[in-house]
């Protein structure tokens, strides 16, 4: 982040009105801290906690020019019939992205992404 770090505690803080969606296309924003590896709460699942009801984020290590590939084609379906972003399609348009670049990249680098809530 340009003005520091980001911690959960400046997700959960009240200032959000309304959140609907995140995409997390940083390297490992599924997964826990390593001094804590029982610990259930990581990035996605704490915005997920502070009311964003989908969130996509990713396991493991995310290579850039694939996850700007990935949100590229990801947003291809996030819009419904007016042009308004839709939400509860998230997983539907996750899965529709990495099939349409499973032709050009190769499937194990794609697969970091992992869609949760609606």
């Amino acid at each position: 982040m340009r003005d520091g770090p980001l911690a959960i505690t400046d997700i959960i803080r009240p200032h959000l009105q309304h959140p609907e969606f995140a995409f997390l296309s940083a390297c490992h924003t599924t997964v826990g801290h390593a001094s804590s590896p029982d610990e259930a709460i990581h990035l996605a699942a704490a915005m997920q906690f502070c009311g964003f009801r989908s969130v996509i984020g990713s396991m493991w290590s995310v290579d850039d020019e694939v996850a700007g590939q990935v949100v590229s084609a990801f947003y291809d379906n996030m819009f419904d019939g007016s042009g308004r972003l839709d939400c509860t399609g998230a997983a539907v348009a996750l899965h529709n992205a990495v099939k349409k670049l499973r032709k050009e990249i190769p499937l194990a680098r794609l697969i970091v992404f992992i869609h949760m809530g609606v």
